[in-house]
């Protein structure tokens, strides 16, 4: 026997469960709690998704758990056996055809793994949520038929008339909570509201730089411009955007720090810019010429031919790519939502406040140039596009 396999198992100071850990920022927070300088640690991870555990996260360092959270007998049997978790990090989601549908799913999702985490997991200290920046514009549904909050955004803004399955996670968040509290331990929470995510996951129900990349590629593929699918007021407009590992960190924080409990957070780069700046650092990055909106040319934006037209015919397209390339074996679907880009590339301003967060001592900030030009780094590291 070997000296060193009579040594004791590492020690944990913080056992996270992250649910949703093959999405966006899922992926962020599996690759940055096990690091040795993250705040809180060293960290012991869960990850928990409904799909088995894909191979580009196979290496990391946590125990992975397949369960799919919708179903609450599921769910009890797996999590409840959890009995270390001292922070639970909530960063899924489903999808529904209606937002009062959204909202009974996505609330039926949250209470069934606090129900089973929360009586089982003496230790348990904080949760944190994650929403969006829909909390203030409205559901998709409703867009352009209420009346939205004007940016900038800041966390102390009212909750629109209108359903939004933000608002009933927030809700039950603190009803769970409040259950805890009596003789035992209280539970602190914060929630999480970035807003355009630039990362990697080809799990994303909303991967907008991803899909991107696909779009870029099929381009490069045909030998075709890249032509923006959007509108000149998404051309134009000033934006802005959440780094994936920001938003992780700033979940991380949020978790740990004493000044950062209790409380609800805008999560954004702190830089703002336009699409036509970011459309050629993505033509650069994948060789190719460009197009802007379609009256740039002599055209109506009346042309405009959305990137969900433009996609439809293009499955066998992707099959040649993926094989040709190597790449991981993806349907054209899994990797691409065209809807959700057409959209985001379609509306006008919408940037928030982190000064509630700098006030509160984060001050973590991203170049949201560099990081488009990191996470497509990262997306080829992956296969996922050539």
């Amino acid at each position: 026997m070997h000296e060193f396999d009579t040594e004791p198992p590492p020690k944990y100071k913080s056992v996270a469960l992250v649910l949703g850990v093959t999405g966006i920022v899922g992926n962020s927070l599996m690759e940055i709690l096990p690091l040795s300088d993250t705040p809180g640690g060293p960290w012991k991870v869960y990850g928990v998704a409904r799909r088995p555990q894909p191979a580009w996260n196979a290496g990391d360092p946590i125990t992975y758990i397949q369960c799919d959270i919708s179903d609450p007998q599921q769910a009890g049997d797996r999590l409840s056996k959890l009995a270390d978790v001292t922070h639970i990090f909530y960063v899924t989601w489903t999808s529904r055809a209606t937002e009062p549908e959204r909202c009974a799913a996505n609330g039926a999702m949250l209470r069934n793994v606090l129900e089973a985490v929360i009586p089982n997991a003496p230790n348990l200290q904080h949760i944190c949520l994650q929403t969006g920046r829909k909390h203030y514009i409205g559901p998709f549904e409703t867009f352009g038929k209420i009346k939205s909050h004007e940016p900038p955004f800041h966390e102390d803004l009212p909750r629109l008339d209108a359903p939004n399955f933000y608002y009933v996670l927030e809700d039950i968040l603190t009803e769970e909570v409040k259950k805890k509290k009596k003789k035992e331990k209280t539970i602190t929470w914060s929630v999480h509201r970035p807003g355009a995510i630039f990362g990697f996951s080809p799990y994303s129900l909303m991967n907008v730089l991803g899909s991107l990349c696909v779009y870029a590629a099929i381009c490069k593929h045909e030998g075709t411009k890249l032509r923006f699918p959007g509108n000149r007021t998404g051309w134009e407009a000033m934006q802005d955007a959440s780094d994936a590992d920001l938003i992780a960190e700033h979940q991380i924080w949020a978790a740990t720090d004493p000044n950062a409990k209790n409380e609800a957070y805008n999560c954004s780069n702190g830089d703002v810019f336009r699409w036509k700046q970011l459309w050629e650092v993505l033509a650069e990055q994948f060789g190719l010429d460009y197009d802007g909106v379609c009256d740039q040319d002599g055209g109506s934006e009346s042309e405009r031919v959305t990137l969900e037209e433009m996609m439809k015919d293009k499955a066998e397209v992707w099959e040649e790519i993926v094989k040709e390339n190597g790449l991981v074996r993806t349907k054209l679907e899994e990797v691409g939502c065209w809807w959700i880009v057409d959209f985001t590339l379609s509306v006008d301003s919408g940037v928030d406040s982190m000064n509630k967060s700098k006030e509160r001592g984060f001050v973590g900030f991203r170049n949201s140039k560099s990081s488009v030009a990191s996470w497509i780094d990262k997306i080829r590291a992956h296969k996922i596009v050539p």
